[in-house]
Parts: C-alpha cells; sequence; structure tokens
C-alpha cells in the first residue's frame, strides 16, 4: 500500500479546508497517510483533524509563522523518518516555496497548481491546466519518491466527516536565521476566508465605475457568507487591495459558485476563475466574453441588478 503525508496548513483559526480534501483523496484511494503541521495545533484545528479522519499528526515547532530552511529541514526529516511514497498539499503562497525548497533537498518530482489527481499503482497522475486554461495536461511523475504534488483548491471531492481519535507527535525545530521568515501575518481586506479557499466569490470589475460601489458587493457578499475579489483593471486602478486580484497574475480560486459583476472577462481574469463550479455574470454588455464561460448571464446595469439580486437572496437566505 502507498503512503502519503499531507500538509495541514493552519489559518488564523483552524486547518484550511482544503487540506482535509486530500486527507479524502487518500482514503478514496487506499493511500495510507499520516499528516503533518508547523506550529501548535489550535483548538478548533484538533477539532476538524478528528472530525475528518485524521489519526496521526506530526506537529512540528510551536509557531506557525513560516521559515523557509527551517521548514524544508523539517520536512525533510520527516520524510527521512516516515519515507512516504507521496507528499500532497493545497496550493498556496507559503506551500509553493516550502514544497519547492523541500523538492530541492530530496532530488524529487514536484508538480504545483493541479486541478486533477489520479493513482495508478504507486505513481501520481496530476492534472495540470495550460495555456490560460485553454486545455490542461496529465503529468507523469518519475524519479526517486517522494512525489510532491499541490493541488489548487476546491478541485476534487470535499472531506467526509468520518469522526476519528488523533494522536498528536510533536517535533522541534533547529533554527536557521539566516533564512527568509515571516515576522508576522497582516489579515488582508476582501472577505470572511482567502480567496483560494473560498466557497462563494462575489468580484467586481471597472463595470463598477468607482471604487466606494464595492460596498455593493459588500452586502451581497455579506448575505452570502462570501469573499469578495476583483478584477486586475481595477486593482491597478488602486481600488482594492492586490490580495482581492483574481486572475493569472492575482489568485487562482475555484468556488462553488462566482459572481463576476461589471468584469468583461478578459482572458486573464478568466485564466483564475475559470474552474468555478458555478459562474453567474452580470454585464451591460451582451458581447462580454465573461458570458462565453458564464452558467447563467443577466444583461443588465450592475447598479439596478444587483441589489435587486441581493434583496432576494436575503429572502431566502
Amino acid at each position: 500500500m502507498s503512503k502519503s503525508i499531507i500538509f495541514l496548513e493552519q489559518n488564523e483559526t483552524t486547518v484550511k479546508k482544503s487540506s482535509f480534501e486530500l486527507v479524502q483523496w487518500s482514503k478514496d484511494n487506499n493511500v495510507e497517510f499520516e499528516c503533518f503541521t508547523f506550529g501548535t495545533l489550535k483548538d478548533q484545528s484538533k477539532t476538524d483533524c478528528e472530525l475528518f479522519g485524521v489519526t496521526a499528526l506530526h506537529q512540528i515547532g510551536e509557531s506557525d509563522l513560516y521559515n523557509s530552511l527551517t521548514w524544508s529541514k523539517a520536512l525533510k526529516s520527516l520524510v527521512d523518518e516516515v519515507k512516504p511514497n507521496f507528499i500532497l498539499g493545497s496550493s498556496s503562497v507559503q506551500s509553493l516555496d516550502l514544497f519547492a525548497r523541500t523538492s530541492a533537498l530530496l532530488d524529487s518530482a514536484l508538480a504545483t497548481d493541479c486541478i486533477g489527481l489520479d493513482l495508478n499503482g504507486e505513481t501520481l497522475l496530476p492534472q495540470k491546466p495550460l495555456y490560460a486554461g485553454k486545455c490542461s495536461c496529465t503529468v507523469k511523475m518519475s524519479g526517486p519518491n517522494p512525489q510532491m504534488v499541490l493541488m489548487r483548491p476546491n478541485q476534487i471531492k470535499s472531506a467526509i466527516e468520518t469522526a476519528s481519535t488523533l494522536e498528536i507527535k510533536t517535533k522541534s525545530l533547529e533554527a536557521s536565521p539566516e533564512s527568509f521568515s515571516v515576522e508576522s501575518k497582516i489579515k488582508g481586506e476582501g472577505g470572511k476566508v482567502d480567496l483560494s479557499d473560498a466557497n462563494i466569490i462575489v468580484s467586481g470589475g471597472r463595470g463598477l465605475k468607482e471604487a466606494k460601489n464595492f460596498e455593493i458587493l459588500n452586502e451581497m457578499a455579506t448575505v452570502l457568507n462570501a469573499s469578495v475579489g476583483a478584477s486586475r483593471a481595477v486593482v491597478d486602478d488602486g481600488w482594492v487591495p492586490h490580495n482581492m486580484q483574481v486572475g493569472q497574475t492575482g489568485k487562482t480560486v475555484a468556488p462553488s459558485l462566482y459572481i463576476a459583476c461589471g468584469i468583461s472577462g478578459a482572458v486573464q481574469h478568466l485564466a483564475g476563475m475559470s474552474s468555478s463550479k458555478v459562474i453567474v455574470a452580470i454585464n451591460n454588455d451582451p458581447d462580454a466574453p465573461i458570458f462565453s464561460k458564464s452558467t447563467y448571464g443577466i444583461v443588465g446595469d450592475i447598479f439596478e441588478v444587483a441589489p435587486k439580486l441581493t434583496e432576494e437572496l436575503r429572502k431566502v437566505l
């Protein structure tokens, strides 16, 4: 039986739900798994681990503030101890750096930004998007184990609740003061959860005309318990911060519901959200490219349509 170790990346209060998707994938594919995290496990994180069937967790160090060399060396030591076939994680700025550094230390194959994951014997077959999402390819992993994969959130089966008893093994960290490290975390604007992990996203573009009109989207997002995103155009204009940008040069997202308000649908924006399960587009231009990707399209004035939609949503939610 193949074995995986899964990176459970913690945010402010708990483990990212996309990490538990990889726990579910391991169960569904009969892959033995253990998990690891950096920093003391938060109370809600422990509860969620037990809720989603994690039984073995390696808790490395006491702080969850990223330290590049320290963390990558610690992960290599864990690999030497556990000897997994696979190392799996959910794609983020932090995990991209950690997995790349560890891959170099291990001389192992690494596939990032994956949108699908199959297993052929003891070989992973991740799928990656190409040409701004216009097509995809299957990558054959080769070289010495472990094979390393980072998945986009919301691309594989969601975790199913399976009660378990969690065993935590604590490990210390050796300091590497010469390495790149994170001194503190600052909570960004734009939503209740990080865009990459959000289940519902309401995004705005230049059709909103000015920054203050993002309040229209904030009201809708509050009703839907959603996060708020934006196109590159309005980020470049300084209306909202960069951490709200969805697209090829921003966040790549794949929520269950993506509502595009006043966004024309340039190819760079579509590359960042076309994997969304349901796309609703609101635009006054019937020829806007966003309609070619949308599940539902509303041709109309965003300042009339969005408030009415919010009002109707408030009645049923």
